[in-house]
């Protein structure tokens, strides 16, 4: 045994030891059910804000807050048994994580993409079994990396550990945990009250309703403010998303909507490239700039993780190692089998396989290459996840996009639903991995958690596709004022210009592209070289390039969401402030994203007009 298998097995031990919690219950039949129920809610309002915004909305702090005012109440009413524990709400994370994060991943980057080059859309069951197949290959790939990222390097998988902590701050003071779900139950009724009287266009007569946005007084190039996008909108859902962002990110998105609406299209306006002021035609130009500035920063950024990526490629081979004999391993009951992650693959692999050949047009050869390729891109995603807290999903997406554009020249379909395997595999063992890293601080185990999180898969796939068919019934609605779907613009572009070439863009955005590119590639050079402090005050590629492919009004919601959350943050303190901005910018999104999907479907069965 050598000196760092000596020291992992005594780190086992004393987590074993001090932590452990066998008695505890943990994935029980309620946790499931919660879990399920909670984690499709969630989907849904990240189904949302992903056509809006291209985010989504964080998921296991959300649902553990309402849980636990759940079942606080349940407890209140038929005493102690009625109370969930700890590591019970901890398991119901897992199972809403797994089917909230449904959304992302490339899925809901991949299908719109593919509706809007090929206005093409599989049948329902079919893209049910696709997303959970993959979500589920995901699942399996973080198995045999858990213990070596978490066990032995303990990573921080910073959203892991930060749910910890608020699970036991919510189990320790009372009080704090009541003001959160207050405060989370808000700010979401506010919202969802908002929207109805906004978007119910009601069958009384005369019935009041709010405008989208309000115009400034002001005009540019003889035309209102309002034409080029810039305005405010009487919502709150894009304010709430703000503040769950980085103060960085928050104005980068301003400044990227300034240069983008106020300087770089106005000219082309006039001199005839761009034919009109409506955001979607304005939008298809600005696409390729900001899809330049966000395929460059994430390739670079990922170039510079380079020794994530080699850690990672030898932890792959570590798999193949002879591994020590079960009576040395004091953990061997706790942690799941790795003979899972072969095991997972065999059952979920040639199903993964089938769909892509028969409903994607990938030949069998590829989609047999893509299930390794998956299982390396999930491996790298998760050690990134553990080292950043970010999933490098705008990196990996369009690697294997180029990959395949390669393997299979002049093929859009395959393009793109490649890059959905690699990507959902990378996001939900990277997900999963964040979810274990906050059981193993609580004592929570491991194998139940995966158990659980299969069990959110599987309400993630049943959810997501008939949700997406409601909100999206024709690829037309993608890419305008209502759902941007910047991630699916980006998506379908990177694809159309792998397989058409940039000689198919007019010269313009051909010199856009470049310079975009050339941002990204500096931005994302400076954000390594640059001390701390000036990072502070470089624009973030991210907010710059998902600017261009949002209308001003949503950026300009979103800059005022993170301006408010960093003052409170500056009023309160860091992790004070954080208590108060968390649950209310999560009411704000979740409150209004489920009253919009409500609304699609009072207006889908005629109960509200049109």
């Amino acid at each position: 045994m050598t000196s760092d298998d000596a020291r992992a097995l005594e780190l086992e031990k004393k987590w074993l030891a001090e932590l452990y919690q066998p008695d505890s219950p943990q994935l029980t039949v309620r946790a499931v059910l919660t879990g399920m129920v909670l984690g499709a809610v969630m989907c849904l309002a990240n189904l949302y804000i992903v056509l809006k915004t291209g985010w989504s909305i964080g998921v296991t702090l959300t649902a553990c807050i309402m849980a636990w005012a759940l079942f606080s109440l349940v407890g209140r009413l038929v005493g102690p048994r009625g109370h969930m524990g700890i590591l019970e709400n901890n398991a119901m994370g897992s199972v809403a994580s797994a089917a909230g994060y449904m959304t992302g991943g490339g899925n809901m980057a991949a299908l719109p993409a593919l509706m809007m080059l090929t206005g093409e859309r599989p049948p329902t069951y079919v893209l049910m079994a696709w997303f959970a197949c993959i979500a589920g290959l995901g699942v399996f790939a973080a198995i045999p990396i858990k213990r070596q990222l978490i066990n032995r390097e303990q990573l921080t998988f910073p959203t892991g550990t930060a749910t910890a902590e608020t699970l036991k701050a919510l189990y320790a003071h009372g009080q704090e945990g009541k003001k959160q779900a207050r405060y989370l139950a808000i700010s979401g009724l506010f919202a969802a009250a908002l929207c109805f009287v906004r978007e119910a266009k009601l069958r009384a007569e005369n019935a009041f309703t709010l405008p989208s946005e309000i115009s400034l007084p002001l005009t540019l190039r003889g035309r209102p403010l309002l034409d080029w996008t810039f305005g405010v909108e009487t919502s709150v859902l894009m304010f709430g998303a703000g503040g769950l962002m980085s103060w960085r990110t928050g104005w980068s998105l301003l400044l990227g909507s300034i240069i983008t609406f106020g300087v770089v299209v106005p000219p082309l306006v006039d001199d005839g490239v761009v034919d009109a002021t409506s955001f979607k035609t304005m939008a298809n130009w600005t696409v390729w700039m900001g899809a330049a500035v966000l395929v460059s920063s994430g390739l670079t950024s990922f170039a510079f993780q380079w020794r994530s990526v080699v850690k990672s490629l030898s932890s792959l081979t570590s798999l193949f190692r002879r591994k020590r004999e079960v009576e040395e391993d004091p953990l061997a009951h706790v942690e799941p089998p790795q003979s899972w992650f072969p095991l997972g693959f065999l059952v979920l692999g040639p199903p993964t396989v089938l769909l892509a050949w028969w409903a994607f047009d990938i030949p069998l050869w590829a989609g047999l290459l893509a299930l390794p390729l998956a299982v390396v891109m999930g491996i790298i995603a998760a050690r990134v996840t553990g080292e950043t807290d970010v999933t490098p999903t705008k990196a990996l997406g369009p690697v294997t996009q180029l990959t395949f554009a390669g393997l299979l020249p002049g093929q859009l379909t395959p393009n793109i639903m490649s890059a959905n395997i690699t990507g959902g595999v990378g996001l939900h063992a990277a997900d999963l991995l964040t979810d274990l890293k906050s059981g193993y601080l609580l004592g929570a185990r491991p194998r139940q958690q995966v158990i659980g999180q299969l069990f959110g898969v599987v309400a993630g796939a049943l959810v997501v596709v008939p949700a997406f068919n409601l909100l999206v019934p024709t690829a037309s609605v993608l890419g305008g004022k209502e759902f941007p779907a910047p991630s699916a613009q980006v998506w379908a572009n990177v694809s159309k210009m792998l397989v058409q070439g940039l000689e198919a863009l007019h010269p313009t955005a051909r010199t856009a592209a470049l310079i975009g590119a050339l941002v990204g590639l500096t931005l994302a050079i400076l954000e390594v070289k640059l001390p701390k402090k000036a990072r502070a005050w470089l624009p973030s590629p991210s907010g710059l390039g998902i600017a261009m492919v949002l209308p001003a009004w949503n950026s300009i919601m979103m800059f005022l969401g993170a301006l408010t959350a960093e003052l409170v943050r500056r009023k309160l303190g860091a992790e004070k402030g954080e208590r108060v901005t968390m649950p209310v910018a999560s009411g704000f999104v979740a409150g209004e994203s489920l009253m919009g999907v409500a609304l699609k479907m009072l207006i889908a069965f005629n109960v509200l007009p049109k």
